[in-house]
C-alpha cells in the first residue's frame, strides 16, 4: 500500500515515469496507422462530406459522432467517475489513480472534439459556438452539449498540468525547470476550483446527450426510448469511468511492468459492476412498465442488441463465478472489458442502429469514416504512450519513489 498522506503534493510524486524506447515496432505500427487516418482526414476536407461519408438528410451523424464522441467521451469518462471517489467521497487513498485517469479523459475528449471537427459542414465556424454569446439558441440541448464537452476539454487539460510540470520540474532543461517550480504552486492551488468544474461539465453533458435522442421520440425503437434516456447516459459514463480505468490501469502494468495496487482496483472493478446491474436492473423494469418488453422477444436485429447489451453488462457476474479457473488479474481485465463493451454498445445502438429516421434511409459507414474513426483510436493509443514514457503519470515503485521524492522535497 501506499504511504498515507494528506499532503497533495506528496501522493502524486509516488508517480514517475515510465522510460525506455519509445520508438518500438508496435509504437510505429501505431504511427502509421495514425498517418492513415491523416491522409482520410485530407481527403474529407478535399472531397467535401458528401463523396467521403454516407451521411444523409436521414442520418446527418454516424459512426464520427455514435463513436467518437457518444462513446468516446463515456469510455474517457475515468477522470470523471474517479474524481467523484476521490474528491466527493473524501476517498484520498485512491489519489494514485488520478492521473491515469485524467489523462484518458483528456486525450478521449480531445479526439472527440477533432472528430467534431472532421464532422461538420464548416468547421473554420466552430469558433463561434462558445464565444458568440448573444447567438446561442438556449433550447438547444446540442449547443449545451458542444459548450460543456469544449470546456471540459479544458478542465482536463488544466487537471493534467501538474503531472506535466511536475515532469518538467524532474528533467534536466533548465528554463522548463524553473519555469515548472515558479508555476507548480500556483497550479495546485487553482485546483479546487477546476475539479468543482471536473465534476459539474461532465454531469451536465453526459445526460444531455441522452436527451438528444429523447428529443427522437417515436424515431428512436421502444426498447430504447424513454425520458429517462439522460440518466441513463449518466448512470453508463460512470460505470465505464470505473470499468476502464480499472482496465487501463491493469493493462498498463502488465504491459509497461508497473506495480499496482489490487484493491484499488478491486473497488474500482466493483464499483462498475454494481453501477452496471443497477442500470441493467432499472432498464429492464423501465421497459417492462412502458409495456414494450415484447419487443425483446421478436426475431428482429433490435432484440438481438437489446439482450447482448443486458448480457455484457452482466458479464463481470459470470467472471466472478469463475474464480479459481482464472487469476485475478484476467478477471480485472476482463469485467473491465465488459462493462465497457457493454456501455458502447448501448450508446452506439441508441444513436444509430435503433434511429429509425423513416423508410428508405439506410447508413452504413464509408471506408473513410472507418479510417478516420481507427486513426483518432491510433492516436490516442500513440499520445498515452508518448505521455506516459515522459512524464509521471503511472504508479512507479511505491517506497522507492515516494523516498526520493520525499528527499527532494521543497521545505
Amino acid at each position: 500500500m501506499y504511504p498515507e498522506t494528506d499532503n497533495w503534493i506528496e501522493r502524486n510524486r509516488i508517480c514517475e515515469p515510465v522510460g525506455g524506447k519509445l520508438m518500438t515496432p508496435g509504437y510505429k505500427l501505431v504511427l502509421g496507422i495514425v498517418a492513415i487516418g491523416i491522409f482520410a482526414i485530407i481527403y474529407r476536407f478535399a472531397a467535401g462530406l458528401g463523396r467521403s461519408t454516407s451521411l444523409s438528410d436521414g442520418y446527418p451523424w454516424g459512426i464520427w459522432i455514435a463513436y467518437d464522441v457518444v462513446t468516446g467521451t463515456a469510455i474517457a469518462c475515468g477522470g470523471y467517475a474517479v474524481a467523484l471517489l476521490v474528491y466527493i467521497f473524501n476517498k484520498g487513498k485512491y489519489h494514485p489513480l488520478v492521473r491515469p485517469a485524467v489523462l484518458t479523459s483528456a486525450l478521449g475528449y480531445s479526439l472527440a472534439g477533432l472528430a467534431v471537427a472532421v464532422d461538420v459542414g464548416r468547421p473554420w465556424n466552430l469558433w463561434k459556438v462558445p464565444l458568440e454569446i448573444w447567438n446561442w439558441n438556449t433550447n438547444s440541448v446540442l449547443l449545451e452539449v458542444g459548450v460543456c464537452i469544449f470546456a471540459y476539454t479544458i478542465v482536463l487539460w488544466l487537471e493534467m498540468s501538474p503531472a506535466i510540470l511536475d515532469g518538467w520540474r524532474r528533467g534536466n532543461h533548465e528554463k522548463l525547470r524553473a519555469f515548472a517550480e515558479k508555476r507548480l504552486p500556483f497550479v495546485q492551488k487553482m485546483l479546487l476550483f477546476v475539479i468543482a468544474l471536473g465534476v459539474l461539465l461532465p454531469t451536465m453533458h453526459q445526460s444531455s446527450l441522452g436527451g438528444l435522442m429523447v428529443i427522437a421520440g417515436p424515431r428512436l425503437h421502444p426498447l430504447w426510448f424513454t425520458p429517462w434516456l439522460p440518466l441513463y447516459f449518466l448512470i453508463t459514463c460512470i460505470g465505464m469511468g470505473y470499468a476502464v480505468v480499472a482496465f487501463e490501469t491493469t493493462a498498463a502494468a502488465k504491459f509497461f511492468k508497473r506495480p499496482f495496487d489490487r484493491p484499488f482496483l478491486g473497488l474500482l472493478e466493483t464499483l462498475s459492476t454494481v453501477t452496471a446491474t443497477g442500470f441493467v436492473i432499472f432498464r429492464i423494469f423501465d421497459v417492462g412498465a412502458r409495456g414494450n418488453l415484447a419487443y425483446a422477444f421478436q426475431p428482429t436485429h433490435f432484440a438481438f442488441f437489446f439482450w447482448l447489451e443486458i448480457l455484457l453488462f452482466m458479464g463481470p457476474w459470470f467472471l466472478r463465478l469463475l474464480r479459481g479457473r482464472i487469476t485475478e488479474l484476467q478477471r480485472l481485465l476482463g469485467s473491465g472489458m465488459l462493462v465497457v463493451t457493454a456501455g458502447a454498445i448501448y450508446r452506439f445502438d441508441t444513436f444509430l442502429i435503433a434511429f429509425q429516421p423513416g423508410p428508405g434511409w439506410v447508413y452504413f459507414p464509408s471506408l473513410v469514416e472507418v479510417l478516420i474513426t481507427i486513426g483518432l483510436i491510433a492516436a490516442e493509443a500513440a499520445a498515452y504512450i508518448y505521455i506516459v514514457r515522459k512524464f509521471p503519470i503511472l504508479m512507479g515503485n511505491p517506497r522507492k519513489t515516494y523516498t526520493q521524492a520525499t528527499e527532494v522535497a521543497p521545505a
